[in-house]
């Protein structure tokens, strides 16, 4: 009876667990599973026309990966990753410097106004990034901005939206955005370090530099890697930033972004097929660069423990 009774316990739990779970899976695999798989179909057709000139209808054929070799032989596409890669090369790491920065000075015990601080950096990112562009776009345009107006009073020629500076204009508005966010996840890995190592630190005779560089960097090293990762995905499918400035700046093509340039083939020229091939491309360079990124950190904190192991050993 007793074995019997533990079965019926353990069914009562599955059916539970299951309980729990369905309304997850159902979510997930109708906003994540099925867009992915319908992209990956919509990618693998193509329309032909029948009769003559074309003008006996259409139809909907395999088209094997020819929008995948069309989209890679696509100069502007492939310069728009190109474009994007730069950007992350240099915003990425100056974002989530800046953040690192504010959360070690929030989470210092001698800050004050805390909260304050911590609300108003967090503040941009409440804002979308379309409203966000729209009021940086008044601050880049010549004639109605402040900034280049006190630019040219002070003798400097500046153009926020030139060849040369619109990608870091853009990356201004990102950086103004998303630094707050990736402070506040920084700030929560710090609220879950133990009290008593910093205090064991300071006894040792540790000040505050030392215990924010040897304790607080290496133990929110989850947190820094979660927000890198989810800032190159972001910068992969960079779309809203440079949509809004297209009007303002000339030099922002319908290519600029890969994200861009595959609105441009699904709503503009109305080829959706190319335009699925695109957005998986999208996908699998996002996915690429952030396991790439995860080998990488994952690579340099196994050797960094075999170097502590060793000289433990030693």
């Amino acid at each position: 009876m007793a074995v019997n009774g533990a079965r019926r316990h353990g069914a009562r739990n599955a059916r539970a667990a299951a309980g729990f779970l369905l309304p997850f899976a159902a979510l997930f695999l109708l906003t994540f599973v099925a867009p992915i798989g319908y992209a990956l179909y919509q990618s693998l057709l193509k329309p032909e026309r029948s009769g003559p000139l074309g003008l006996g209808g259409t139809t909907t054929a395999f088209a094997g990966l020819s929008n995948y070799t069309h989209a890679l032989q696509d100069g502007r596409f492939l310069a728009g990753f190109g474009r994007v890669l730069l950007f992350a090369a240099v915003q990425i790491p100056l974002m989530i410097l800046l953040a690192t920065a504010l959360a070690l000075l929030l989470e210092a015990a001698s800050a004050r106004w805390v909260g304050f601080f911590r609300t108003a950096y967090f503040l941009p990112y409440g804002v979308p990034g379309v409203i966000a562009s729209i009021l940086w776009g008044f601050l880049y345009v010549p004639g109605i901005s402040p900034l280049v107006e006190m630019a040219q009073a002070a003798g400097w020629d500046v153009n926020f939206l030139s060849r040369g500076t619109v990608l870091w204009s853009i990356a201004n508005i990102v950086t103004w955005q998303f630094t707050g966010y990736n402070m506040l996840v920084l700030i929560a890995q710090l609220k879950a370090v133990p009290q008593e190592l910093y205090e064991a630190a300071r006894i040792d005779g540790a000040g505050s530099w030392q215990i924010a560089r040897h304790i607080k960097l290496a133990l929110i090293r989850p947190a820094l890697v979660l927000t890198t990762v989810f800032s190159i995905i972001g910068t992969v499918q960079l779309f809203a930033e440079p949509m809004v400035l297209k009007p303002l700046a000339s030099v922002i093509d319908s290519g600029y972004t890969p994200n861009l340039h595959a609105y441009h083939e699904a709503f503009k020229s109305n080829d959706q097929h190319v335009a699925a091939a695109e957005a998986v491309l999208i996908a699998l360079v996002a996915c690429v660069l952030s396991f790439g990124f995860l080998r990488l950190v994952g690579r340099r904190g196994d050797g960094d423990g075999r170097r502590d192991g060793g000289g433990s050993g030693a």
